[in-house]
């Protein structure tokens, strides 16, 4: 084949569903999600860092970690960006209309973030530092989709 050979690709549609266990850790943390609307956290005895989503072990210390607490629905914004490619949800299989804010949120009384939408997508109006609220579906089913953004509290 010569340098100058175009590479050959062929286009086709892969579908896989697939199921895992998520574990006690996660079982607990997505059944408060879910029945509660509330998240729930580990504390390392110590260190006391506080793992949202919980974990067995601290990343830290390597101790294990038992101590269950409730942690936002408040938190702060630690990082974002607003998202104007649009795309696959892979959660939901479906495009995701474009723009949106996207954060990575650190929950009142956790010492990790997690990432989620925001219901902002005007960069003018969102910053580090930022309040936001979990803003929860009425019908929840048990995962992250059942926040269905944070709302931002101050301008």
């Amino acid at each position: 084949m010569s340098e100058e050979s175009p590479t050959l690709r062929i286009d086709f549609l892969l579908d896989t569903e697939y199921q895992y266990a998520v574990g006690q850790y996660g079982m607990r943390f997505f059944t408060g999600l879910r029945d509660h609307a509330r998240f729930m956290g580990v504390r390392c005895p110590e260190c006391g860092r506080v793992y949202i989503p919980p974990r067995p072990v601290c990343g830290i210390c390597y101790r294990e970690l038992q101590e269950w607490i409730e942690v936002g629905p408040e938190g702060t914004i630690v990082g974002w960006t607003v998202v104007r490619i649009p795309f696959i949800d892979p959660m939901t299989g479906e495009q995701r209309p474009v723009p949106y804010g996207f954060a990575l949120i650190r929950l009142d009384g956790a010492s990790t973030s997690l990432y989620h939408f925001l219901d902002e997508a005007d960069e003018r109006k969102i910053r580090v530092g930022q309040r936001v609220r979990a803003i929860f579906r009425e019908k929840r089913e048990g995962s992250l989709r059942d926040v269905l953004y944070f709302h931002l509290l101050e301008g």
